[in-house]
Parts: structure tokens; C-alpha cells; sequence
């Protein structure tokens, strides 16, 4: 039962990241802005998340898992019911920005399972853990665009609320508490330190395209990144009971998984990127498949399914092969789902749903295995009172993935578009077949990389031991 109640309590959050996407074109009006600032309410979430999501691991270490998983959850529902009352700008982006305080969920309880789940099911349980996030993710997009449709944009928030409560108090209610905690001072000083550098690193990736990426802002921000980085890194070497053990976070195993994570990270969100505009692009262009929100989103809802399924494929080959073999069988799958892509791009047959299906269940069941494997990998080098420490750098890696993938994909398809005579505003400039092929390559240069790096880990204690 705790199990399944933290996994559900990971699809909630993953929920919550997705469910704005619907609203994106209907942002300036609902808001009563621009379409620039209209675009904070995503990039608010994505930066909280990022700082969190190590602080909430670190946290937990310290003084249990299971209450900052409860205050995670919690954030989560007051920020939703910020959002719902919200008629501006400027108190939706606070809502926004306190839903990214619950992002840390999915790394602290993949953690805390290490302390509650018998070691034989521990596998199974992390994968299912992981996996939570295609599951979410893939449900939010036709959840929040029915009930948008249906009823209203408050309604969404409403509904996300009460979800919130129903699973903080779930977690409070099933989920047993864990007796390892280091205690100790909290390290106030690394976490505004992290705070300013990944703000700095994931602000300018985020708005490099849109600002200009020789801007004054955005070279500021890469240099006010170096200058935090380096005083950090300084800060974090000399202080008793540091935010982050720099130390093992450079052992090779360790770094060697986080490559491996933000290589991973940016296939996911690069994929996240292209298909949606593919299925809504007019029919009329050299690669639409012209289908509205709710149907694209149910072509594209099978991944997530997908993706949870392959986690036990994953929890299974971990038992058997170690788990730096499965990341890397993981990278390897989703290199088959953008070669299918690409000949979907190139072929003579015009884009069809049914192709694009295919494509994204290779790319749910490679992220299945390898996202199961990454928190599994980490724990076979860490003790575990650095587990949800270790696990939040590593979440920390993969959110550095999607960052990149959205400055980088986002750049390819917007430098190469073509024109579709007829088509609605907004709809009439779309990416061209170069734009996807260009996409598609660096992808999958990526996964090449994941699975290049999870090979280099060395072999743990792990996996020489007999499997029964």
C-alpha cells in the first residue's frame, strides 16, 4: 500500500507539470497579459523544481523523508488553489512557483523506499516510482484539456487541489515512518548558493531564444552562473555537513550516472517537444497530421502507459544485469524510437497517428528502463544516509536535460519553419522536415551518450553477486 500510495503521489506531481500545457494559447487572455510574460507560468515551475528537488533529497536525510514528502504533496495542493483564485499575472506565477515546491517528490520517495521496501522488491518498487512521471505526464495532457473544455481553467486548479490534500494526506496515513535520520545544521548558505547558480544556469537556457542569446540578460546570466559556481564549489568544500557531498558527487560511478541523466533528460523532453506539434500541425504543411489538443494528447497518452510498464522490464534486467546495463539498454531503445522518427520524417509517405504512436511507445519503453535504472545505479555507490541527497542531484541532472533540450530543440524548429497558406493564426508557421531531422540527430547523439556513459560505470559488488 505504500508503495502504490507514493507512486500515485509521483503521477500527482508529474500531473501538475503538464497540466498548463493546454492553457498556453488561452495565457495571455486568461491572465490579461502579454505572451512573454505569459510564458513565466512554465518557466517559474521548471526553476523551483530544478533548486528544490536537491534541498528537499538533502532535507530528508536530515530529518525524515516522510514529513518533507508530506510537505511536498502540500505545497503542491496550496499552490494549485493559488493558481484557481488567481486573476492576474503576478499571483498565478506565485501559485506556480509554490507547485514547484512538490517537484522533489518523485527522488525523496524513490529514497525513502530504500528505508521501508524489502531489498527483493526494491527494484520493482523504484521502477514503478520513476516511472510515475510518464504516467502523469502522459495522463495531464488530455485531463487538463477536457476538463478546461468542459467546465473552466479554475476548475483545473480546483481539481488539482484537492488531489493535492488527497494524497498528502495518503502518504500521512499508509506510507510508515523512516528511523534513518543524520539531523545535524542545515547548510543555509549552499542552498542560496544553488539557488543563484542554477537560476543564473537555467534562466539563460530557458529564455536564451527568446531574449537573444548575445543579449546583455543572458550573458549576464551565464556569468553570474561561472561567478556562483565557483564561489559555491568553494563554500561547499570547506563547510561541515554540506548541502551536497561534492566528494562523492565526482566519484566516477556517480558522475558518470548523472552524464548519463542529463543525456537522458534532454532525449525526454526533446521528444516531449516535437511530436505534439507534428499531430497539431494543418494537414496541408510537409509533416501535420492536423488532429486538435485532446486527440493529439490521447496519441500521445499511450507513452506514459508504456513507460511504466517497462520499468519491471527494467526492475528484472537490473536484477539480473546490473543496473548500469539497464540505463544503458534504455538509452539504446530510445535511439530505435528517433530512427523511427526520423524515417517517418524523411519517408515518401506523408506523417500519419498511427506511426507516431509507434514512435512514442519505443520512447516510453526506453525512458521505463532507463529512468527506473538511474535512482537504482546511484544507490548501489551511496550509504544510504545520502540517498536523498544523491537521488535529488541526480533528479537535479535530468531537469538540467529537459532545461537544455528546451533551449536547444526549441532554437532548431523555430530557426526553420514554413509557411501553410489558409491556416489559423498561430498555426500558419510550423517547423520544417530539416528542423525535425536536425532535432532528431542531436537527440539522438544524446542517447548514444547516456548509453556510452552507464556502460563506463564500473562494475558494482552488485552485480557480481549470484542472482537467486
Amino acid at each position: 500500500m505504500a508503495v502504490a500510495v507514493l507512486c500515485a503521489a509521483g503521477i500527482v506531481v508529474a500531473l501538475m507539470q503538464t497540466i498548463i500545457v493546454p492553457l498556453i494559447p488561452d495565457l495571455p487572455t486568461m491572465l490579461d497579459t502579454t505572451s512573454t510574460n505569459a510564458s513565466w507560468a512554465l518557466t517559474i515551475t521548471l526553476l523551483v523544481g530544478a533548486v528544490i528537488t536537491p534541498i528537499s533529497g538533502r532535507l530528508g536525510d536530515m530529518i525524515g523523508k516522510r514529513l518533507v514528502l508530506i510537505a511536498s504533496l502540500g505545497a503542491v495542493a496550496v499552490g494549485s488553489a493559488v493558481c484557481a483564485l488567481s486573476s492576474g499575472l503576478l499571483l498565478f506565477l506565485v501559485g506556480r512557483g509554490i507547485q514547484g515546491l512538490g517537484i522533489g517528490t518523485i527522488a525523496v520517495g524513490i529514497s525513502l523506499m530504500r528505508d521501508i521496501v524489502p531489498p527483493a522488491r526494491l527494484g520493482s518498487s523504484i521502477g514503478a516510482m520513476s516511472a510515475s512521471l510518464g504516467v502523469g505526464g502522459s495522463l495531464g495532457l488530455p485531463f487538463a484539456a477536457v476538463i478546461a473544455q468542459q467546465i473552466n481553467w479554475n476548475a483545473l486548479f480546483w481539481v488539482s487541489t484537492a488531489v493535492g490534500v488527497v494524497a498528502a494526506a495518503a502518504v500521512a496515513l499508509t506510507v510508515p515512518r523512516s528511523d534513518i535520520a543524520t539531523g545535524g545544521r542545515f547548510d543555509a548558505i549552499g542552498a542560496i548558493g544553488l539557488t543563484v547558480l542554477l537560476s543564473c544556469v537555467l534562466l539563460a537556457l530557458s529564455k536564451g531564444a527568446e531574449w537573444g542569446w548575445s543579449s546583455p540578460a543572458i550573458l549576464g546570466l551565464f556569468a553570474g552562473f561561472a561567478v556562483s559556481s565557483v564561489l559555491w564549489w568553494t563554500w561547499e568544500n570547506r563547510v561541515e555537513n554540506a548541502l551536497i557531498d561534492l566528494a562523492t558527487t565526482i566519484r566516477r560511478p556517480i558522475l558518470l550516472t548523472n552524464i548519463a541523466s542529463i543525456a537522458t533528460g534532454f532525449a525526454f523532453y526533446a521528444m516531449q517537444m516535437m511530436p505534439i506539434q507534428v499531430l497539431e500541425a494543418p494537414t496541408s504543411s510537409s509533416t501535420g497530421i492536423g488532429l486538435d489538443i485532446v486527440n493529439a494528447s490521447l496519441v500521445l497518452m499511450p507513452a506514459g502507459l508504456v513507460m511504466f510498464a517497462f520499468s519491471y522490464v527494467s526492475a528484472w534486467l537490473t536484477r539480473i544485469r546490473g543496473a548500469r546495463i539497464s540505463l544503458a539498454t534504455g538509452g539504446a531503445v530510445i535511439s530505435v524510437g528517433y530512427l523511427a522518427f526520423l524515417v517517418m520524417i524523411v519517408g515518401p509517405w506523408h506523417p500519419t497517428w498511427p506511426f507516431m504512436l509507434v514512435v512514442n511507445a519505443f520512447i516510453g519503453a526506453g525512458l521505463g528502463i532507463a529512468y527506473s535504472a538511474m535512482p537504482a545505479l546511484i544507490m548501489d555507490w551511496v550509504p544510504v544516509t545520502q540517498t536523498g541527497e544523491a537521488n535529488g542531484v541526480n533528479a537535479l541532472m535530468r531537469s538540467v536535460g529537459t532545461s537544455s533540450a528546451t533551449a536547444v530543440i526549441g532554437m532548431i524548429l523555430a530557426a526553420s519553419v514554413e509557411h501553410v497558406p489558409g491556416a489559423p493564426l498561430g498555426a500558419n508557421t510550423v517547423p520544417t522536415p530539416g528542423a525535425y531531422v536536425w532535432a532528431a540527430v542531436i537527440s539522438l547523439a544524446a542517447c548514444v551518450t547516456a548509453s556510452v556513459s552507464a556502460l563506463a560505470v564500473p562494475r558494482s559488488r552488485l552485480e557480481d553477486e549470484p542472482v537467486l
